[in-house]
């Protein structure tokens, strides 16, 4: 899935706060600052007195604190809580007191007069581009009263446990007062942060920085136009044509333990640092925790689909690297957040598919699955398993099992109706039918329960409208950063095959983990990191390629 954020419920962007107790005495902050100026002449940098600033900094890094605090309360929910109704209400009372205590301090008097203070001194890129977002989050807090964001997070976890209950019985009646409830919390509070804007657009902010419903359209016309007729031309095949007359050497039954076993030692290779991370299971995968230096993400096992368990530890090991990658230096701060859920996403899918799905990992993947289930893949070619990995679904139920062909498809029925909801042309009660007519039309498939169909998502039981679209710009994204990596780093398709990834990753980190926030827009980010804006085009283009040739079409 993702990763999670005490704030807005299902994304994560808290850090860990430089220790204030570490505060040098005045004779070596002396010499440090003496140091540094010779450093920054020697560069001819001008050193600037920005003292208004640095006491921003230090306020942003205490609320920061507190918020790796409710995000490793947050872990612990899903995770480790006890299933008792006690337990769960308990939690909710803790998590919208400290939610309350948060928006306290993010809205602080104090705050805005440093803000205000600071637009007068002179900063460096990165220093303005972290109070810009310094500006924007307390512009968009400031609008909000603590009751409400009190309620938001009682509603959280109220809704999370009620959706956890909803899905395991399959009753859509038992979730929707729920439902009900953040359609007309976020309109109040969509209201109140960006009155000038379409409802759906102010939601769309929290996710994605800039993105617009209009902009939206673009790209799904795109995706749309490319990726239906491909679905099409693939459902008329029986599958990629490296599996004419053999069996798909994934099915069948794996045990879950070396299942667990084997995902580990792939996140571990590809760079999750156990020493700054945990792997944990839980009924939705997603990363959180407490910023670089510990990290939580989880995944879940099924011993009839290997590749579930496998794709989604690697789906969170992206994002794990991401987090673990970000700015050392602004520990704390705004700018070191990720760029926004779509930049992120696109980290954990270009591991998880234009890495892990892609034809050179599979000849890394193949001995480690001979050594983790032995004689069972001795007749397994690199070329049968990467079209085992890469058969597309013709009863494409499930978006988190979905392949990368109809995922898209996915995504924007989920946008559509996301923007419906705000918008008020339809109601909670109309979402079954229009969500099983909506599957049928885009996918070609029959939903048997509310379980299969609009129950099975997690994000909105915690308020996290405005979402979905991020996956398909992480798609996009994903592509299109890829395809930089190959083009700067040579030889790169070999170092995969030898399961030699930190090349790889060292440039992500530099290009893409280490910018955090810096940018004001995704456009801006990509055309830093790949040379153009966003392209939908390269994604479409890449998908038509790459699924020709594995179904001969």
């Amino acid at each position: 899935m993702t990763w999670m954020d005490p704030r807005l419920l299902f994304t994560y962007d808290v850090t860990f706060m430089l220790a204030s107790s570490t505060r040098p005495t005045a004779r070596a902050l002396g010499r440090t600052s003496r140091f540094t100026r010779r450093r920054a002449h020697a560069r001819g940098v001008t050193m600037n007195a920005t003292p208004a600033y640095d006491a921003l900094k230090s306020k942003l890094s205490e609320i920061s604190d507190l918020r790796s605090i409710s995000g490793l309360a947050g872990w612990d929910e899903l995770v480790m809580l006890p299933s008792g109704e006690g337990a769960s209400k308990a939690r909710g009372r803790a998590m919208a007191t400290l939610a309350g205590v948060i928006h306290e301090r993010a809205t602080s008097k104090e705050i805005g007069e440093l803000l205000e203070k600071s637009a007068t001194e002179t900063l460096q890129p990165k220093d303005r581009a972290n109070r810009k977002r310094a500006e924007e989050e307390y512009t968009k807090a400031t609008a909000v009263s603590a009751e409400l964001e009190k309620r938001r997070a009682e509603l959280g976890s109220r809704g999370y446990q009620t959706w956890v209950k909803a899905r395991e019985s399959g009753s859509y009646a038992a979730f929707s007062p729920v439902l009900t409830e953040w359609v007309a919390l976020t309109r109040e509070r969509c209201a109140l942060v960006a009155p000038e804007k379409k409802v759906y657009d102010a939601a769309l902010d929290d996710y994605e920085r800039g993105m617009s419903s209009e902009r939206l359209r673009e790209i799904f016309a795109v995706v749309r136009a490319g990726v239906v007729p491909l679905i099409q031309k693939v459902y008329a095949k029986d599958g990629p044509t490296a599996l004419a007359g053999r069996s798909n050497p994934l099915h069948g039954e794996f045990d879950v333990e070396k299942q667990a076993a084997l995902a580990k030692a792939v996140a571990v290779k590809i760079g999750f640092d156990l020493t700054k991370g945990r792997l944990d299971v839980s009924v939705h995968p997603f990363t959180g925790g407490c910023g670089p230096d510990d990290v939580r993400m989880t995944t879940r096992y099924k011993k009839d689909d290997i590749m579930e368990g496998l794709t989604g530890c690697i789906h969170e090991a992206g994002h794990s690297a991401y987090e673990m990658g970000r700015s050392r230096e602004y520990a704390g701060q705004p700018v070191s957040d990720a760029h926004s859920m779509g930049a992120h996403e696109s980290q954990s899918l270009l591991w998880e598919r234009m890495v892990g799905l892609g034809e050179p990992f599979m000849t890394f993947l193949l001995g480690e699955l001979r050594e983790t289930f032995p004689g069972r893949f001795d007749d397994v070619t690199p070329e049968l398993l990467y079209a085992g990995f890469n058969v597309v679904k013709k009863n494409s139920v499930i978006r988190v099992e979905s392949d990368e062909v109809t995922y898209p498809m996915h995504v924007i029925l989920r946008t559509e109706l996301e923007m419906d909801l705000l918008e008020g042309t339809i109601t909670v009660d109309d979402l079954p039918k229009l969500w099983n007519s909506k599957m049928k039309e885009y996918l070609n498939v029959d939903v048997e329960s509310d379980k299969q169909g609009v129950l099975q998502d997690v994000h909105w039981s915690s308020g996290a409208i405005g979402y979905f679209p991020t996956y398909i710009i992480g798609q996009i994204l994903a592509c299109q950063v890829f395809n930089a990596a190959k083009r700067q780093i040579e030889g790169l398709d070999e170092q995969i095959k030898q399961g030699e990834f930190a090349p790889l990753l060292s440039w992500l980190r530099t290009n893409m983990h280490e910018r955090g926030s810096e940018c004001d827009t995704v456009d801006e980010l990509m055309i830093k990191v790949t040379g153009k804006p966003l392209d939908a085009n390269e994604f479409v283009e890449y998908l038509n390629d790459k699924y020709t040739k594995l179904y001969d079409l």
